[in-house]
Formats: C-alpha cells, sequence, structure tokens
C-alpha cells in the first residue's frame, strides 16, 4: 500500500537514520500508518554519515516540526552519547532503535528489538511466563531479546552460539540484570525446552545449515523465528513437519512499529 499523504506546513516529520540507507524498510510502513490513522506526519529516510551524527542531532532539536526517528546501523549505539534519556532496554542492551524530541526538544530513546518480539509471541498467544527457553543466537537482536524474555517471567534462559565466549558473556549480563531467572551458555539442543527461538541469520539463504537439529524437536515444542524474509524458513518449516508450533519472525517487527509510535505519540493498532 502507498502513502498519499498530503504534506503541509503542520505536517509532523519523523526519520529513520541509516549509513547506508537504501535498504531502510520503517518509512514503507509508518507512511500508510499514518494515512490509515488520519495524522498529519510523515516518515522519511535520512542518509546520515557517522562522522556526521553530532551536528545531524544539533540540527534536529531546533526544529520544533520533527518529532522523532528509527535507529538503525551504525547508529544504534553511537547516538546514545547525545540522548537526554535512555530507558531500561537501551541501558540494558547497550543500543537503541528509537527515539524522539519531549516539549522541551530532551531527546529520549530506547531498544524495542526485545519488547517487539516478546509483545509479538505474547499477542500471538503464546504464553512465555514460566516457560524454559532455549535460544540460538547471542548477537545483537538476541540481546535486546533475552532481557526482554528476562523481564517477561521466563524460568530459564539457555543461549547456545557457535563462539561461546560470546554466550557466556549475555549469560552474564542478564544474569546480573535478572537474577532470579536461571540462565546458561548451551549447546543448541531443544530437548527439554518449552520455546525454542532462532535469532541467528541462518535462514536467510536457502543453502544455510540448520540452526538446531529437527530430529531432536517434539510436537510439544514452540520453534520462533526473527528472519522475516523469507516467511518460513528452514527451521519453521521442519518444526511444522515435526509437529511443532511455529512463530514467524514478521510480528516482531509490526510490534516494534507499535512500540515506537506510541514514543512518537500515537496508538497504532496491530
Amino acid at each position: 500500500m502507498q502513502a498519499t499523504l498530503e504534506i503541509s506546513g503542520k505536517t509532523r516529520v519523523f526519520g529513520c537514520i541509516s549509513d547506508p540507507i537504501s535498504h531502510v524498510r520503517a518509512p514503507s510502513v509508518f507512511n500508510p500508518l499514518f494515512e490509515k490513522h488520519g495524522i498529519d506526519a510523515v516518515m522519511v529516510p535520512l542518509h546520515v554519515p557517522p562522522r556526521g551524527l553530532s551536528e545531524f542531532i544539533m540540527g534536529l532539536r531546533a526544529m520544533p516540526n520533527f518529532g522523532g526517528m528509527s535507529i538503525t546501523l551504525p547508529h544504534k549505539v553511537p547516538i546514545m552519547e547525545f540522548c537526554d534519556e535512555i530507558g531500561q532496554q537501551g541501558k540494558l542492551v547497550g543500543a537503541v532503535n528509537y527515539a524522539a524530541f519531549d516539549k522541551d526538544r530532551r531527546l529520549i530513546a530506547d531498544n524495542c528489538d526485545g519488547s517487539g518480539f516478546v509483545s509479538g509471541l505474547l499477542a500471538a498467544g503464546h504464553e512465555i511466563a514460566q516457560r524454559r527457553i532455549l535460544m540460538v543466537g547471542a548477537g545483537g537482536a538476541a540481546r535486546a531479546i533475552a532481557f526482554s524474555l528476562a523481564d517477561s517471567g521466563i524460568s530459564h534462559l539457555s543461549i547456545a552460539n557457535r563462539t561461546m565466549s560470546t554466550a557466556e558473556a549475555l549469560v552474564e549480563a542478564v544474569s546480573s540484570a535478572y537474577p532470579n531467572t536461571e540462565v546458561q551458555p548451551a549447546p543448541p539442543n531443544p530437548k527439554g525446552f518449552d520455546v525454542i527461538i532462532n535469532t541467528t541469520s541462518l535462514g536467510l539463504n536457502e543453502d544455510d545449515k540448520l540452526p538446531i537439529d529437527p530430529k531432536l524437536l517434539n510436537p510439544s515444542q514452540l520453534v520462533a523465528e526473527i528472519i522475516m524474509n523469507p516467511e518460513e524458513t528452514a527451521i519453521l518449516k521442519a518444526a511444522k513437519t515435526v509437529g511443532c508450533r511455529i512463530h514467524y519472525g514478521r510480528p516482531m517487527f509490526d510490534h516494534q512499529v507499535a512500540i515506537q509510535a506510541k514514543l512518537f505519540g500515537y496508538n497504532f493498532s496491530i
């Protein structure tokens, strides 16, 4: 659906910042939603090279009609230096992916990678409180998801990663923030878990190896993905064959949009 917003001097402006910029999806999602909900706002892609980030933020502070932004690589960490307030998830993850100016032009930022994933799971009817979870991967998105899972009352989280030291570092960080949640590094063996989450890039390409051995799955388990394209990755297909419930990657993105919109001052239904 293409946005046909009428831009005027009263239109509130939002942005999506990145370098490079051609791949960003946020404007193509937000603009139809602005139109659908009758909101006089527009989101535009903003190509911001890293060396110009400080001047860029200074300029935005001086623009009263600029409301906020989605933040992608390589700015998720360096932009924190210029924020006036960072939410709990952003502090824990050590990176932010959205920000907005308040009425005093203070820049408020947070990270919704993890909360978007958890919200998507819950909206689909998948309970995670008191569940045992295996997460495969310990990269940027995995880090955010791990903290959000722990915050959601799971009973146990095992983290598997190709580089074990990376998994161990994430385990230590989550355990420190949520001492009542049992967290440990582990091999990618799904036996004994209620939920298995693939946060790796394995599945983007047809010839990728599987993140776990589907022969070890059983029909009582939920297998979740964060990859959006292809919609049904090889591990999801294999899990369906076993009889497992599956959860696609798209809801994570959709719920991130809804969470960002709230900081921007709007409520979007998913």
